[in-house]
């Protein structure tokens, strides 16, 4: 017990290094954004936009970017988006992962279960492209193989402004097709 007591008081405190505080410029473009999405969701809602989340078979990378966006920091309900655990209060589908063989009736029953006009869109490059895993015994592929999607937000995994970017498309997307 004497000896570990006189290492830790010879070697002292290890630690890292102090995070450096956040980039005012992202700090800027997040509330651009934000308040950008805010407008467009009043707009075509007038209330909040409720997500419901799906992971077809992904490795949680894009479920932990997705997770940041409730973080303080990010804080996405104040822009007026929620997550929902029930498709049928949703009026998007964010789904990430390779949609596994397994998770393929689930996925088409929860899109079914989503109210009409509905938005899908597909996080990671899993769910844009099938990834590194494609089409397999075990794999659809890509989540456009299941149901249509109406945006892809690329990247390994996509960063929260990424995400955000994605949820503006959505909109952009959706005044195009009217």
């Amino acid at each position: 017990m004497f000896r570990i007591l006189r290492q830790a008081l010879r070697i002292g405190v290890i630690t890292e290094a102090a995070p450096q505080p956040p980039d005012t410029e992202s700090d800027a473009e997040l509330e651009q954004l934000g308040l950008q999405l805010r407008r467009r969701i009043d707009a075509r809602f007038g209330r909040s936009l409720a997500i419901r989340q799906v992971d077809a078979g992904s490795c949680n990378a894009c479920e932990l970017e997705i997770h940041a966006l409730n973080n303080p920091y990010y804080d996405l309900e104040r822009f007026g988006v929620q997550f929902v655990a029930s498709p049928r209060h949703a009026d998007a589908l964010l789904v990430t992962g390779v949609v596994s063989r397994h998770m393929e009736t689930a996925l088409r029953r929860t899109w079914r279960a989503t109210p009409a006009l509905k938005f899908v869109i597909a996080v990671g490059d899993c769910a844009c492209s099938g990834g590194e895993f494609g089409v397999s015994y075990a794999s659809c592929g890509a989540v456009e193989q299941v149901i249509p999607v109406d945006v892809k937000i690329s990247g390994c995994p996509p960063t929260p402004l990424a995400l955000l970017r994605g949820l503006l498309a959505a909109f952009d997307d959706e005044l195009n097709r009217q």
